[in-house]
């Protein structure tokens, strides 16, 4: 990761007087949202900004919020003094890092069987992450149902449409996918594990692992010269 992408600024705009926030990678940005800053994603850059509406001493102890929280996850921040803070509240593991360590369970799979396992989490049909997700879509959707603007009924059901007919896709889909592999019982063929260990019929004693080695990659050629540029 660049080092750059440590360092954030956090300031109000001194032509559009708002708080914005520039700077940081992924990580940090997750921070500003939980933070209550809104992204504003642009063609050459991605920054973050107060929400519309706040009372200027809510904006200061938002963006203090936002310093405090980025410095605790070891960011290094330049605000106004405004905003500066010696807080350093505690972090905790977001509910997005149980889905990250799902992916990391596949990623170090062998068998079908374990990958089988770890989309259940996803798939099982009372309590899976997808379930789930289909419950907050449509309590969102209820939540807007009434709220009051012209626009919210037409957000409500386009919530309800997500969850009725692109989540329904996709848990159908992985549901197949986890049977499939339920059913195989079949190692990966190009993960198996090595245990490091030299089989009693080795007349070399000395080696430390039995495994062939790994395939040689070779270079890939140079591309072609262009007719026209040779001379």
């Amino acid at each position: 990761m660049p080092l750059a992408d440590r360092f954030l600024d956090i300031r109000r705009d001194p032509h559009s007087d708002e708080v914005l926030a520039r700077g940081g990678d992924p990580e940090a940005h997750s921070i500003l949202q939980r933070a209550g800053f809104v992204a504003v994603v642009r063609l050459h850059e991605t920054y973050h900004r107060a929400p519309t509406g706040l009372a200027e001493p809510d904006e200061n102890r938002l963006a203090s919020d936002a310093v405090a929280r980025l410095r605790a996850a070891g960011y290094h921040v330049d605000c106004h003094e405004d905003f500066d803070s010696d807080s350093r509240p505690a972090s905790y593991l977001p509910l997005g890092a149980s889905l990250t360590h799902l992916a990391q369970r596949i990623r170090e799979a062998t068998t079908t069987d374990e990958v089988a396992d770890a989309l259940t989490e996803l798939t099982a049909a009372h309590d899976g992450i997808l379930t789930a997700l289909g419950e907050v879509l449509v309590a969102s959707a209820d939540f807007h149902d009434g709220l009051g603007q012209a626009s919210d009924p037409y957000t409500a059901r386009r919530l309800r449409y997500l969850a009725d007919e692109h989540l329904l896709v996709l848990r159908s889909d992985l549901t197949h996918t986890r049977n499939a592999l339920a059913d195989r019982h079949a190692p990966h063929p190009g993960r198996s594990t090595c245990t490091e260990e030299v089989p009693a019929t080795e007349r070399e004693r000395s080696a430390v692992c039995a495994c062939p080695p790994p395939p040689r990659t070779l270079p890939a050629p140079p591309p072609p010269v262009a007719a026209g540029l040779r001379r």
